[in-house]
């Protein structure tokens, strides 16, 4: 697929699961179905009682992490949250930095967008931003804000050095980054050719070291990665198979395809920041 075809095929699909979240009980990483109760799916991506507090927004939230867990963002402090999807990390987000700071979230797709909006506007945060645009072509100034989190989005783009470079640009000098993504190491090529396996957060996504690389060639320094989690085959098998895929395997396979991507493929916390 061309970068255009990539993003319009990302857009329709999110569009979609966030039409699909508002009718069933909880959503899995990256839109796979899910039918545990939203606060304990919110659990497993590493969030707590910030999910009971918002819980429509949490019930939309196709993460893989929670990109703010012991980030160190402070009262008063400006948070882009690239992907804000329906705006769950922007909530999160507001709540730490308090009525002095400001929270920005970018999505490509105008129902998200509203959404977060909405989903502010309700929780009552007036310090809120939700912006249309690009990952990887930022609305946002030079050098202007704090905090970049991102929450299983980047491994969507088709063109991460522009993402990576973009973080860079818009953070002020000792500003931070934390961002939780789905990386993958050797990953058969009947993953890599299937559209649906993209937009479910696996075909598209790099191994870790390339992700660290990138982050680094885009002048950020301190790069780490603090947590991991490797999805076993039965969890690979629920991104796959829930809402976006339609892979074409044959059934009675299944089980003994989705092996060969076992322990390859875990969401990973990675953080550091703008050089002073």
């Amino acid at each position: 697929m061309s970068d255009k075809d990539v993003h319009t095929t990302v857009a329709e699909a999110y569009t979609g699961a966030l039409e699909r979240s508002r009718e069933q009980t909880a959503t899995g990483c990256c839109g796979g179905a899910n039918d545990a109760p939203v606060s304990q799916t919110a659990a497993l991506a590493g969030y707590g009682e910030e999910a009971a507090v918002h819980e429509d927004a949490a019930a939309s939230s196709f993460g893989c992490g929670n990109p703010l867990a012991f980030a160190g963002v402070q009262k008063g402090d400006t948070v882009l949250d690239l992907g804000a999807g329906a705006g769950f990390d922007l909530l999160i987000a507001a709540d730490r930095v308090g009525p002095e700071g400001h929270v920005i979230g970018i999505d490509m797709t105008d129902a998200m967008i509203d959404a977060a909006r909405e989903n502010a506007a309700k929780a009552g945060f007036s310090n809120v931003d939700a912006r249309k645009g690009l990952i990887e072509d930022l609305p946002v100034d030079d050098a202007s804000v704090d905090w970049v989190i991102s929450n299983c989005v980047i491994n969507l783009s088709p063109e991460k050095d522009r993402v990576f470079a973009e973080i860079h640009r818009v953070l002020r000098p000792g500003g931070a980054f934390a961002i939780s993504d789905i990386v993958v190491e050797d990953l058969p090529a009947w993953i890599r050719e299937h559209t649906q396996a993209y937009v479910a957060c696996v075909a598209g996504a790099i191994s870790e070291s390339d992700y660290v690389a990138g982050l680094c060639s885009a002048g950020l320094d301190g790069v780490e990665v603090t947590d991991r989690l490797v999805y076993s085959a039965d969890q690979i098998k629920g991104m796959l198979a829930g809402d976006f895929a339609n892979l074409g395997l044959d059934p009675s396979t299944l089980d003994a395809d989705i092996s060969e991507v076992d322990g390859k493929v875990w969401s990973a916390k990675f953080t550091g920041r703008r050089k002073d």
